[in-house]
């Protein structure tokens, strides 16, 4: 589509498809011309993987027994994924200072188009991401045991909750005033998630008051959930608490949950932006 190209009465859903689909290969091109970011969202994980595989393997007793590898694998899929969000908020922030999206508002096209696109790039990179690390955790010993549908659904669930973690990405970098902002902005609500979870320690291990919190925490659900999907150690002595005895239905709502409230927020914001 050119900018002189007329817009047909009654097309306007086709042609915003159209436009969506233009902006997510714009940000899949992206990726393939900014080689050293594509390679830090892929060795920071596997660093993660191989450090927590081999340094703190036994030194983490899990309530139930099992692998603290196959228990480990599932939370640094999770954690790497939370934490793309950050450069995709500081990748639409940096576009802000450059003026681009100012650029982009200009043309005729779907304004929902820019910040679906780069949502829709941010779950295709999730894939990419997940598909390595899957080979990583092979190789270090995490196995997936309860057939092919099942671990289908743990990645789906996966690939899901990087879906939501990219419109809070989004979001933040169309609203904040500098890149730099933008990524402090993103690790001040991705490091509790991460951390305050069950994703490297059980949660009975944790002091009392903290552990509703780590319970109810989206990031508990979906590690507990992929664990559950794909078989591997839980690291639970009593679920006790809602979202660890039904994980996948919490995992589904929690991400579900964000994609309804960041998407409009994104969309608004992206409306409102002026380069700064």
């Amino acid at each position: 589509m050119t900018v002189t190209e007329p817009r047909v009465a009654g097309s306007g859903f086709a042609l915003a498809l159209r436009d969506c689909a233009v902006m997510t290969r714009r940000g899949m091109l992206r990726l393939g011309r900014v080689p050293d970011e594509l390679a830090f969202n892929l060795v920071q994980p596997i660093l993660f993987v191989l450090l927590f595989s081999y340094v703190f393997a036994g030194a983490i007793p899990l309530p139930g027994g099992g692998s603290f590898r196959e228990y480990v694998v599932v939370a640094v899929f999770a954690h790497s994924l939370a934490f793309m969000g950050v450069g995709t908020g500081t990748g639409l922030a940096v576009d802000m200072s450059r003026g681009l999206i100012d650029r982009f508002r200009a043309l005729p096209m779907a304004h929902v188009a820019v910040p679906v696109g780069r949502a829709n790039a941010e779950l295709l990179r999730a894939l990419l991401v997940t598909g390595v690390l899957s080979i990583v955790g092979l190789l270090v010993g995490w196995r997936a045991h309860l057939g092919v549908p099942s671990t289908l659904a743990g990645f789906g669930l996966l690939l899901l909750f990087a879906y939501a973690m990219a419109w809070v990405g989004v979001t933040i970098g169309l609203s904040v005033r500098n890149p730099e902002v933008a990524g402090t902005a993103g690790l001040l609500w991705v490091l509790p998630l991460g951390f305050v979870s069950n994703g490297f320690v059980p949660i009975s291990s944790m002091p009392e008051w903290l552990q509703p919190v780590a319970a109810w925490n989206p990031v508990t659900a979906v590690v507990t959930a992929a664990r559950t999907l794909f078989g591997n150690p839980l690291g639970l002595d009593d679920p006790g608490f809602w979202p660890l005895a039904h994980p996948v239905q919490a995992a589904v709502i929690w991400s579900l949950g964000l994609i309804a409230v960041f998407v409009p927020l994104a969309l608004l914001a992206f409306r409102s932006a002026r380069s700064r």
